[in-house]
């Protein structure tokens, strides 16, 4: 059974440094901001949309205002800028927006599917249930050979290579999608506690947009996703 209050986190500054304005920029058809708004919007488990910004003025210029299941929040002064860490942030919207389970994700996930954030979410809680995990946190999964900067292996054995598909898998944390409690948060004042749970997304939809070719790339695989046959004509 679902809980009865699940609450999205969507945390948006007016300030970009590597893409200036992303948040805000037409991406495909429609601003960034609103793929993974509408992709929350759309999921009946979540009761509530939180958006914490500093740009109000700029989500009204796009016709975003709240609503039953939206909420604005101004973001305070004291937490704003570039350098200030998202844990912060997420610490001030918990203590003002009561809520059984919390869901945090970014707007520069524009790919990431419905159907991929109610499994993460079904993991979870079954994960919470039977006391596997008390936070989730999604990734990639990779299995090729990596070295430090001096060239020495880190983990595979240069005189007794092996296929990548054998060789351990490593998970990189893609920063699409993070769900916690108030009291896995309180544990460690983050939003991977301490005991999480990895889920691993679909490649395609696990783009996370934080610079330029981010972007390029992103909006490469919409394209193909919306115009298969017009990209394979060309």
């Amino acid at each position: 059974m679902m809980p009865r209050k699940i609450v999205a986190l969507l945390p948006m500054k007016a300030n970009s440094e590597r893409v200036k304005g992303k948040n805000f920029k037409y991406f495909d058809d429609k601003p960034l901001f609103k793929w993974i708004l509408d992709t929350l919007l759309s999921l009946s488990e979540i009761s509530e949309v939180v958006i914490n910004t500093d740009a109000r003025t700029i989500l009204a210029a796009n016709q975003l205002v709240e609503s039953k299941r939206l909420i604005i929040r101004d973001r305070k002064p004291d937490i704003c800028g570039d350098c200030v860490s998202m844990n912060v942030i997420l610490a001030d919207d918990i203590a003002n927006v009561p809520a059984d389970i919390y869901l945090m994700t970014h707007t520069t996930n524009p790919l990431l599917g419905a159907a991929t954030i109610q499994r993460a979410l079904q993991a979870f809680l079954a994960a919470k249930e039977t006391g596997i995990a008390d936070s989730l946190f999604t990734a990639n999964r990779l299995q090729s050979r990596f070295y430090r900067h001096d060239v020495t292996p880190i983990n595979h054995d240069p005189n007794n290579l092996i296929r990548t598909q054998d060789l351990e898998p490593w998970y990189e944390e893609n920063s699409n999608l993070y769900i916690f409690s108030a009291e896995s948060f309180s544990q460690t004042n983050a939003r991977i506690g301490k005991k999480p749970l990895i889920f691993e997304t679909p490649r395609l939809e696990s783009i996370d947009i934080d610079d330029q070719a981010g972007w390029d790339l992103a909006e490469a695989v919409v394209q193909y996703i919306h115009s298969p046959i017009k990209l394979k004509a060309a």
